[in-house]
């Protein structure tokens, strides 16, 4: 059932967002792989400046070195291109991030409580677990650091060094996360261990231990970042790492419960109830666990998602 008031795609013209691409190897040389195109989308000049960058962390993807588009439109048809310009769009300073994400986080299911944080640390800020290897130079926040670097010295102007202290560390508390499966549990990990703005969610946070039958321990951890501050959005039929029920234990593990229960979106109307906890079961029918685990960010379903969307990165959480 479509959401109430749905809204026209929300991927704007060309002329109204511009899409810049760098490759991590641009930003710092000693970056040799995964070396596909961070993307920064660039807010209309006749958009205020919020003050904040919204950084989105894609979900797992293969490796590889595919070289990047000569051009691209800012409503290319692919992945979250829509959400990330709907923030430029409302302000926000936006940079879609290339990471190693070639191996799924799900990978630690049946190991102890605490492998998924060790995990996700090692891509975070480079390290070790029991699954693989980050060196520092390939982590996430290296190579946002670099990016930032990068941007500030090509384009003194923009404002890209408000996201660095004056000793080149990243300022989290300028920045709202939000990721994709993979990437949204990246962002709820970042955010804490750092106080941020915001924090948004979708096909995410998987972390569910079955060997243990619980959520992982860091989910239920104390957090930097006020819970009022996360908002995440899944399908009903996404399966993925997760079924409902356990992605339910692991949002109520976070404390999102505490802002309301679970809302589906489907015909529903902004502000959903100021819910943390949105789900939905579009377009109604049966759905493969793969299809509705990317429903909830894909291109195709901006025109009925953008009111959640924008619900997410504009709802009050002072």
């Amino acid at each position: 059932m479509p959401l109430a008031a749905a809204e026209p795609a929300a991927a704007p013209a060309a002329t109204e967002v511009a899409l810049r691409f760098v490759r991590p190897s641009e930003t710092d040389a000693a970056i040799k792989t995964f070396d596909q195109p961070h993307r920064v989308y660039l807010r209309p000049a006749s958009v205020p400046a919020r003050g904040e960058l919204l950084l989105w962390i894609p979900g797992t993807m293969p490796a590889t070195n595919a070289p990047a588009p000569a051009a691209e439109p800012a409503n290319a048809r692919e992945g979250a291109a829509a959400f990330c310009a709907l923030a430029a769009r409302l302000g926000y300073d936006v940079v879609s991030l290339r990471y190693p994400n070639a191996r799924s986080a799900s990978v630690a299911r049946r190991d102890d409580a605490d492998e998924f944080e060790r995990f996700r640390l090692a891509i975070i800020a480079g390290g070790t677990s029991q699954h693989l290897t980050v060196a520092r130079v390939d982590s996430i926040e290296h190579r946002l650091i670099a990016l930032l670097r990068f941007l500030t010295a090509r384009h003194p102007t923009e404002g890209w060094d408000a996201y660095l202290t004056a000793a080149g560390a990243i300022r989290w508390e300028k920045f709202a996360l939000a990721g994709q499966s993979q990437g949204g549990g990246h962002a709820a990990l970042i955010a804490a261990k750092h106080r941020v703005a915001r924090v948004i969610c979708t096909g995410a946070p998987k972390d569910y231990n079955v060997r243990l039958d619980a959520p992982a321990a860091w989910l239920a951890a104390e957090s930097a970042t006020p819970r009022r501050r996360f908002f995440t959005f899944n399908h009903r039929q996404d399966r993925q790492a997760a079924t409902l029920d356990q992605q339910l234990r692991n949002l109520r593990a976070m404390k999102l419960d505490a802002f309301g229960e679970p809302l589906d979106v489907d015909g529903a109307s902004p502000p959903f109830q100021h819910s943390r906890i949105l789900l939905t079961n579009y377009p109604g029918g049966a759905l493969d666990s793969n299809t509705a685990h990317t429903a909830v960010i894909t291109f195709r379903n901006a025109g009925v998602f953008t009111p959640v969307w924008r619900y997410m990165l504009t709802e009050p959480v002072e």
